[in-house]
């Protein structure tokens, strides 16, 4: 009974660890990281529902204030990956309005106790820019464990 309870102690300290992971996909295109990351966080696509990247990527003309279209290979190459390895959780696996990470319910949850200045601070910017205090965003790795949120 004893190595029971060891056994699930174990277990349920690992569940905040894998509930804070979005690992990048390792089939991710090139032209994900050339085109996409060349002006913010190539960010994991397992943090939108597929229906919100097919919103996405058919409108790069407008994208969030520029226009970042893509040759029609890069579009569809892009497109196709971020549709396969998007949000199958239900709490992920909803459209987000206007399509954007942080508009969605849980981002929101996630983020409350952050004060709207924060997200003006020089370091921070926006709240897209998840990697201003998730220091391994770049690894999908969102832990509250790795949080340096940037000084005024």
């Amino acid at each position: 009974m004893k190595n029971f309870f060891t056994l699930m102690f174990a277990f349920l300290m690992t569940v905040p660890a894998f509930a804070a992971k979005m690992p990048m996909p390792s089939d991710m295109p090139k032209s994900y990281e050339a085109e996409c990351a060349s002006c913010h966080m190539a960010y994991p696509p397992g943090l939108l529902s597929e229906k919100s990247w097919q919103n996405v990527m058919s409108s790069l003309n407008k994208h969030f204030g520029t226009d970042a279209s893509l040759d029609a290979k890069d579009q569809k190459e892009i497109s196709v990956w971020l549709q396969k390895n998007a949000a199958t959780k239900q709490k992920y696996n909803v459209v987000a309005p206007e399509n954007r990470i942080t508009k969605t319910s849980w981002f929101i949850r996630k983020h409350d106790e952050i004060k709207a200045d924060v997200w003006k601070r020089a370091g921070v910017k926006s709240p897209a820019n998840c990697g201003a205090c998730h220091t391994t965003a770049a690894e999908g790795i969102f832990s509250e464990k790795n949080i340096s949120i940037p000084g005024k």
